[in-house]
């Protein structure tokens, strides 16, 4: 390592560590030792310090605890863990030392409140989990730390294009002299924000510790690992986190020493400055310290030093096409015109056709396009029909091939796509109608995507736009019967009328010992894929996640096992789980990877279950919140009496059955019984129990299980009469 580099580490180091030890004296003598302190959201209290040296920061007292194993690992001491890099000589740690003090000096300022300035800060667990199915199914290619503003706002709004273009995520944060990358692109209209792949942590150059924080939690929540195991926590995020760091404009001793610590992990870090570089060292896979002057090529640059491969898509639009602008939405000042919603009638319809039906390429629009339209008229009806013909396409695929209409729509940059079938909403924004965008663009995404992904079952595609209301409305009546006898069919299907069920094993990616067993009547647990998605990605990709799995002899029928469904999770677990029930919450119970849409727990003080999905930010009566309870199950573990499902698994006639069914669960948000509406109720119907749904208590009834069991005896809840859970 260049002297240079290593000198301004050392100083970087020794001033952020005599800081934490001045701030840490400072706060601690008027609330004391006791008074508590957390980041916001997360079951991993201060993660990095929790997953390199296995301390569970709950109060100051444990945070002093915390810096005495750090100021022992930077004068070359040992830590309870152990931890410690012997590469380039050391120094490593010396970076290693200046993250663990930052998110000590992060976390005093979050008490204060006075952190972060501007930006979203520490990011919750639930944004990580939610970005893992992206990152599992390639939405997101990698992930970007920028640090400090581009060198103009032009060349800011290029920088983030292109990496949105690749669908990568930035993070971003730091300042020259009070200019930020967040104020360059909010001057040039750019949305910011998650769903924009542009999220803004804080203004200054501290705040890059939550980016440190959120990538540490990756091998926590899904690889299995434990707090303290930081050999392989680091080669998790050195060969699973697709993340890089990227330098703007400016660099001091402090920012040097950070970047000594992200190396540690593997991540390279790329800069515009004329600086020493690093070829590869012992923990990185290829580069570690790069310099691209040229802002054309420094996305490339970023993406070849981390080993990051993009499958970009030719899509002949005129607006730029990625996953990034999947999220973006077109507001009513931005809108040139809209289709469906409350605005006008509109829908969708992907049907099989014969060879001869279908012209492969044709997108042809009758009735006026949105530049033929009167003044002051900003929307009309719309009927979008998909025709495909192919050697292996079944019926069974219509529904899910028609179901990606809503993804490639979004990926062009400033068009909007909101639901399906016949409840759709599409808005195309002024600025991508100047750029030359038509409604025969969204043939064009739907020739192109639809090839490119389906392949294997697709050979011809043609798209027709209808935009006059009479065609719109005859067309509508012919798609409504044939989306009604898809939902017939679909709902027919149970487990005991197939002989196959299909593996999913897309999050082994980041969660290596998981695997999710798909059947008619149990989703993945992310809510993404069913039987049927599970068998057209195997027809598309033989060789893919979604393996066939014939379900050989029934080992126990109550509880949901089959002989060759326990081999095959045995094997494609690493040997790490035995058995599997399909049945059950508490014997055998399927692996999580951390993806899952819901959590279901056992409230054994009730003799009952409870749901809590991803988005409630609430207390639950088992005394966690879905954060909380969130880290006792992912991992690829099985954890008896708590399981992540999918949430259209709790209407299924299967919904753990071994237990009781329906009839056990107690609790669940009132958000998430919104949701379910109808369909809940009529499962209750089903069952005998018409009133379950108002049995079931929610936040607005009982947080506690004290008050829910009160409930419960109150309204006669049928969980009152059945036996013992356990």
């Amino acid at each position: 390592m260049p002297d240079i580099l290593r000198q301004s580490g050392e100083k970087g180091e020794a001033a952020v560590l005599r800081l934490t030890g001045e701030s840490l004296d400072r706060v601690i003598v008027k609330p004391g030792k006791r008074a508590p302190i957390s980041f916001p959201e997360t079951n991993y209290y201060f993660p990095l310090i929790n997953a390199l040296l296995n301390i569970e920061v709950k109060t100051l007292e444990d945070l002093s605890s915390a810096f005495e194993e750090i100021k022992s690992l930077s004068k070359g001491g040992v830590t309870k863990t152990g931890l410690g890099i012997p590469c380039l000589g050391g120094i490593l740690n010396k970076g290693l030392v200046t993250l663990l003090c930052e998110e000590i000096l992060a976390g005093l300022a979050v008490m204060n409140r006075e952190h972060p300035k501007s930006g979203i800060g520490f990011i919750p667990d639930k944004i990580l989990r939610s970005l893992g199915l992206q990152l599992v199914d390639g939405r997101i290619t990698g992930i970007a730390v920028i640090l400090g503003p581009a060198k103009n706002e032009d060349a800011a709004v290029e920088l983030i294009r292109n990496f949105q273009s690749k669908s990568v995520v930035s993070l971003l944060a730091g300042n020259i002299k009070g200019n930020t990358l967040q104020k360059q692109l909010e001057s040039k209209d750019l949305e910011l924000g998650l769903e924009n792949y542009v999220v803004p942590l804080g203004e200054d150059y501290l705040s890059a510790i939550y980016a440190v924080n959120f990538a540490v939690r990756a091998p926590l929540i899904y690889g299995g690992f434990k707090p303290g195991q930081w050999e392989g926590i680091a080669d998790y995020i050195r060969n699973r986190v697709p993340a890089f760091v990227l330098l703007l404009g400016y660099v001091d001793e402090v920012i040097a020493a950070t970047g000594l610590g992200t190396l540690a992990f593997g991540l390279p870090i790329i800069t515009d400055l004329e600086i020493p570089q690093l070829d590869k060292i012992d923990t990185t896979l290829f580069e570690a310290l790069v310099t691209e002057k040229d802002y054309h090529k420094l996305p490339s640059k970023c993406l070849l030093t981390r080993g990051i491969k993009v499958k970009m898509a030719e899509v002949a639009v005129p607006v730029p096409y990625a996953a990034a602008f999947e999220g973006e939405r077109v507001r009513k000042e931005q809108l040139q015109v809209e289709f469906g919603g409350k605005a006008s009638v509109a829908f969708e319809f992907l049907s099989v056709k014969k060879e001869n039906e279908v012209d492969d390429g044709q997108a042809e629009v009758i009735g006026p396009d949105i530049d033929n339209l009167p003044a002051g008229i900003k929307s009309l009806p719309l009927a979008i029909i998909v025709d495909v013909y192919g050697r292996k396409m079944q019926k069974d695929f219509e529904p899910i091939l028609e179901r990606q209409i809503h993804c490639f729509v979004n990926y062009a940059m400033g068009i909007m796509h909101v639901g399906q079938r016949d409840m759709n909403w599409i808005r195309i924004s002024q600025d991508a109608f100047k750029k030359g965008f038509r409604l025969k663009h969204i043939g064009v995404i739907l020739h192109a995507m639809l090839h490119q992904e389906y392949g294997a079952i697709v050979d011809k595609i043609q798209v027709k736009f209808y935009t006059k209301a009479e065609d719109v409305d005859k067309l509508l009546v012919e798609a409504r019967k044939v989306f009604d006898e898809r939902d017939e069919r679909i709902s027919a299907m149970t487990d005991e009328s197939v002989d196959t069920y299909y593996s999913c094993l897309l999050c082994q990616s980041f969660a290596p010992n998981h695997v999710c067993i798909v059947t008619p009547e149990r989703l993945g647990l992310c809510g993404a894929y069913s039987w049927l998605d599970a068998r057209a990605s195997f027809e598309i990709t033989p060789t893919g996640p979604n393996q066939p799995i014939v379900k050989g002899d029934i080992l126990d029928s109550r509880l949901g096992q089959w002989e060759n469904v326990n081999n095959f999770v045995k094997q494609k677990s690493n040997k790490t789980i035995d058995k599997v029930s399909m049945y059950s919450l508490l014997e055998f119970p399927q692996s999580s990877c951390g993806c899952f849409e819901c959590i279901l727990a056992i409230v054994p003080e009730v003799n009952g279950v409870m749901i809590v999905h991803r988005d409630f930010p609430g207390m639950t009566p088992s005394g966690m919140s879905f954060t909380s309870l969130a880290g006792s199950v992912g991992g690829g573990v099985q954890t008896p009496g708590f399981l992540g499902v999918g949430k259209l698994y709790i209407i299924s006639k299967k919904f753990i059955s071994a237990e009781g069914g329906l009839k056990r669960l107690v609790w669940m948000p009132k958000e998430l019984k919104e949701l379910l509406g109808g369909r809940l109720r009529k499962r209750c119907e089903e069952i005998g129990e018409p009133d379950l749904l108002e049995k079931i208590a929610d936040e607005t009834i009982a947080t506690a299980s004290d008050d829910l069991l009160a409930y419960l005896e109150k309204v006669k809840h049928p969980v009152i009469s059945l036996g013992p859970l356990m």
